[in-house]
C-alpha cells in the first residue's frame, strides 16, 4: 500500500509517500521556518532528481496551509495520486475521545478542533493538514493517528492529578502523555532487536529531541509517561521548562507585568535548554559552548541529563526493574555526550554503558538499533532510530486491511467472574496443610480439567487480611495469588496487572493454612482481563494469540466497553472471558452463584482489535 503521511508541526511540516509493503520512501518533502518572522520558510525535497540528490530552496510562504499545498504540489503528480491508498496524519492531542487511530470524518475533525486548547501549537496545524489534503485529494480516505493514543493504557494512579475529582472532571484535567507514536514504535524495534515479543519486556523509552518525554512501557503498554495534560510537563526540553513548582507560577502571576500569556510564553518558548543556556535550544550549539567553558551551557547540559536520569530511576521503580533503556529522538540518537551523561550511575539497574560503543553508535535505515551497553549489562542500553512517518503508515495500512478483511462472524462471548483465588505448588500445599496433603475437588471449573478446591487460605498483607481465599486445582509449578484492586487496598499491597503465570518481580504476600504458613517473595497479581478461546474461535473472531482487543458488554442496566482484553488461544481452552469482581461490579454483572469463574449470565461482543507493531 502507498500511504501519504503528513506531519504538521508548530513551525515545520513533513510529507512522505511510504510503501508499507517494504517501508520504502517514494518521496519526501520537509518545510521548516514557518513560524520564523525573520526568515522565509525553506523547503527540501528528496529524492527526486535522477542522481538521488536532495535539494533545498526558499519557499515563498509563511503559513501552514500554503506550505502544505506547495509541498503536495512538489510531491504529487497524477501518476502518484493514482497509486495512493490513503493519507495518514499525526495529530498531537486526542484527549479522551481517541485512544486508537480513526478514519477522519466531520465529527472527528470537530473533536480534534475542540481539543486545540490543550495543544495550541499543534492541533490547529494538524487540522490544517487534514483539510488541505482533503481539498487536494478528494475522495481519498484520511486517517488520524494520535500522539496521546499509546498512553490510553495509563492506570488511574498514573493518569490522575491529586486535585479534587469534581474539578478534574469538570475541566478535563488529567494526564494524557505525548510522543506515543514514537514510544510505541521504538519499543517494538527494541523488542525485535532483542528477539522477543514487546509484551515480554519492561522498557524505559526516552524520546529526547526539541520535545522530550520518557515512557515506562510494561509488557507492551504505557503505564507511566512524563508529559501530562499538555506537552509541558516532565523533562527539560528545547524551549519548554518541564516540571516546575506550581507555586513559582503563582508567584510570577502576582508580579507586575506578568499575566497568563506572559507566563505561557516563558514556560513554552523561553525556557528549557534555550532558557538555561541563554543561547540556543540546539544541543549542538550548547555542547560547543560548554566545551569552551561557558558555565550557562554547562548548566543546561547538567540540568537536562539529571532530569532524564531521575525519570529513568523513577520508572524502573514503577515497573520493578527494566530490561532495556531506549534512547531515541534527535538528541538520543545523535548525542554521544548526552547518552554518556544519562547513562551514568545506572549500575543499580544492571545498566552499564560501554563508552567505545557509545561513541561509535550511529543509527540509520540500515542499522536502526545500536546496543551501547557493556557485555555484562543485565539491562540493555539501546540507541533506536525512531520513525514516526513509518509508524503512521503502518497504522493506516493496518486499518485499511481491517476494512477490507471479511467481517468476523457475529458471536457473543460468555463472561465469567473470577473472584480472588490462588494457584499453588504441591510443596506449598503441604506446608500449609500437612505432609502428603492432596487438594480436595469441590466443583469443576469452566476450563477443562480445572477445579475449585474445598481448601481455602488466609492471605495476609501489611494492611489487612483476606479470609477464605479459594485454592484452584490442580497444583502448578509456581505459586500465584490473583486479587482485585479493592483487595489490594485491603492488603496494603500494590500488585501489578499481569497475565496469569507472569509473576516475575510481582508482589509478595503471606499465606496461612490449617497447618502452617508460607511467605511468598513474589506471586501476588491483579489478573489482566482476558479471553480464553480455541484456534477455531480465534479464526472466527479474526484475532490471534496475545492480540489485545476491546469487548462490548450489554446488560439490562448499562453498557460498557472493556479495553485492553488479551486473547489467549489454546486447543485446551473453552470460549470464555474472565474478569474480576471489581470489573463485574462496574458493569453491573450479576453472579448467579458463589464460586470461581461462575457464569455471570452476560455476554460480550468483540468490538475491535488493537495490535502492537511487529
Amino acid at each position: 500500500m502507498h500511504i501519504l503521511v503528513l506531519n504538521c508541526g508548530s513551525s515545520s511540516l513533513r510529507a512522505d509517500i511510504i510503501d508499507d509493503d517494504d517501508g520504502g520512501v517514494l518521496g519526501s518533502v520537509k518545510v521548516s521556518g514557518l513560524a520564523d518572522d525573520d526568515e522565509r520558510a525553506s523547503l527540501s525535497v528528496s529524492p527526486p532528481d535522477e542522481a538521488g540528490a536532495t535539494h533545498q530552496e526558499r519557499l515563498d510562504v509563511d503559513d501552514h496551509r500554503n506550505a502544505i499545498a506547495a509541498a503536495l504540489d512538489r510531491l504529487l503528480n497524477d501518476e502518484i495520486v493514482d497509486r495512493l491508498d490513503a493519507v495518514g496524519h499525526r495529530v498531537v492531542h486526542g484527549g479522551e475521545a481517541f485512544t486508537h487511530p480513526v478514519e477522519i470524518n466531520a465529527d472527528v475533525e470537530s473533536t480534534i478542533e475542540s481539543l486545540s486548547e490543550l495543544a495550541p501549537l499543534h492541533n490547529p496545524h494538524n487540522l490544517t493538514g487534514i483539510r488541505t489534503a482533503g481539498e487536494r485529494l478528494p475522495g481519498l480516505p484520511q486517517f488520524a493517528v494520535f500522539d496521546t493514543g499509546f498512553h490510553g493504557t495509563l492506570p488511574s494512579r498514573a493518569r490522575n492529578y491529586a486535585i479534587p475529582s469534581e474539578v478534574s472532571e469538570r475541566h478535563g484535567i488529567r494526564r494524557f502523555g505525548f510522543h506515543g507514536i514514537s514510544h510505541e514504535f521504538v519499543a517494538s524495534r527494541a523488542a525485535a532487536y532483542l528477539e522477543t515479543d514487546v509484551r515480554n519486556l519492561r522498557l524505559i523509552s526516552c524520546h529526547l529531541g526539541n520535545g522530550c518525554s520518557v515512557s515506562a512501557v510494561e509488557y507492551g503498554s504505557s503505564v507511566e509517561t512524563s508529559m501530562g495534560m499538555t506537552p509541558m510537563e516532565g523533562l527539560v526540553m528545547g524551549t519548554r521548562s518541564g516540571d516546575i513548582d506550581p507555586g513559582a507560577i503563582l508567584h510570577l502571576l502576582r508580579q507586575d507585568g506578568w499575566d497568563v500569556e506572559r507566563v505561557d510564553r516563558l514556560l513554552n518558548e523561553e525556557s528549557g535548554l534555550a532558557g538555561v543556556s541563554g543561547v540556543s535550544n540546539d544541543l549542538r550549539d550548547i555542547q560547543r559552548l560548554a566545551a569552551d567553558g561557558d558555565e550557562d551551557a554547562r548548566m543546561a547540559i547538567q540540568v537536562f541529563s539529571h532530569r532524564v536520569r531521575k525519570y529513568i530511576g523513577a520508572y524502573a521503580a514503577v515497573m520493578g526493574g527494566a530490561d532495556a533503556i531506549v534512547l531515541t529522538g534527535g538528541i538520543g540518537e545523535n548525542s554521544a555526550l548526552m547518552r554518556h551523561r544519562v547513562g551514568q550511575r545506572l549500575e543499580f539497574l544492571g545498566a552499564q554503558l560501554d563508552e567505545d560503543l557509545n561513541r561509535d553508535a550511529i543509527v540509520d535505515d540500515d542499522t536502526p538499533v545500536c546496543d551501547v551497553s557493556s557485555p555484562t549489562s543485565r539491562c540493555k542500553l539501546l540507541v533506536v532510530q525512531t520513525d514516526e512517518q513509518r509508524a503512521i503508515a503502518q497504522k493506516v495500512a493496518h486499518l485499511l486491511r481491517e476494512h477490507h478483511r471479511p467481517a468476523a462472524q457475529e458471536a457473543t462471548i460468555p463472561i465469567a467472574v473470577s473472584a480472588r483465588h490462588c494457584h499453588l505448588t504441591q510443596e506449598t500445599v503441604e506446608e500449609l496443610f500437612g505432609e502428603g496433603y492432596e487438594l480436595t475437588p469441590r466443583n469443576p471449573l469452566s476450563q477443562p480439567e480445572q477445579f475449585a478446591a474445598e481448601e481455602t487460605v488466609r492471605v495476609v498483607g501489611p494492611g489487612g487480611v483476606l479470609e477464605k481465599v479459594r485454592i484452584l486445582g490442580p497444583t502448578r509449578d509456581y505459586n500465584q495469588v490473583e486479587v482485585a484492586r479493592t483487595d489490594e487496598f485491603k492488603l496494603g499491597i500494590d500488585a501489578p496487572v499481569r497475565m496469569s503465570g507472569d509473576i516475575d518481580q510481582s508482589a509478595g504476600v503471606t499465606l496461612e493454612g490449617d497447618a502452617g504458613q508460607v511467605t511468598l517473595s513474589e506471586g501476588l497479581i491483579c489478573a489482566w482481563r482476558h479471553i480464553h478461546m480455541t484456534p477455531a474461535d480465534a479464526e472466527r473472531f479474526g484475532v490471534e494469540h496475545r492480540d489485545v482487543v476491546e469487548v462490548a458488554v450489554n446488560t439490562d442496566e448499562r453498557d460498557l466497553i472493556f479495553g485492553d482484553v488479551i486473547i489467549r488461544v489454546s486447543e485446551d481452552y473453552r470460549l470464555e472471558m474472565h474478569i474480576d469482581t471489581d470489573e463485574a461490579n462496574a458493569a453491573n454483572l450479576a453472579r448467579r452463584s458463589e464460586g470461581m469463574l461462575v457464569d455471570s449470565g452476560s455476554l460480550g461482543r468483540l468490538n475491535r482489535r488493537k495490535t502492537n507493531f511487529s
